[in-house]
């Protein structure tokens, strides 16, 4: 299990949230859970609705979508942040490569954590507009 410095520098590390402080890298971490998947094991599933995000503190996975491998991820990255805010459907299926420990926070107490520290919001929002961004120039230039 992870101590609580090392899911405060693994967090630090997540684009997600990036520019959060200290203190609200905390709430985020007490906010959540880790747990431990076997390598083979599914994650998430393309389609089905999500209410949690998962952070990769140990171990990589493999992100499909339609079947088709698009990415490989290690420690410190993010899957499922979008079902984190929306409850929407996943994008992509998600399985493990080896063995994983992952944070798992899920919808619920992740707002608890924005209604207590509302600036988590607007960095997140920033980040977000900074991956549209990002997705814009690659696909438009």
């Amino acid at each position: 299990m992870a101590s609580k410095s090392d899911k405060l520098v693994h967090l630090s590390t997540v684009p997600l949230f990036e520019g959060c402080s200290r203190k609200e890298l905390q709430s985020i971490a007490k906010a959540g859970d880790e747990v431990t998947m076997t390598a083979g094991t599914v994650v998430v599933e393309q389609g089905q609705l999500g209410r949690e995000a998962f952070i990769v503190l140990d171990g990589r996975v493999t992100v499909k979508r339609a079947g088709r491998k698009i990415a490989s991820l290690g420690s410190g990255t993010v899957v499922g942040e979008l079902s984190l805010l929306d409850h929407g459907p996943r994008t992509a299926t998600v399985v493990c490569d080896t063995d994983c420990t992952l944070f798992v926070i899920d919808q619920r107490h992740f707002r608890g954590v924005i209604e207590q520290s509302p600036s988590i919001s607007m960095k997140l929002l920033a980040t977000l507009a900074g991956n549209i961004r990002s997705l814009d120039r690659q696909y438009y230039g």
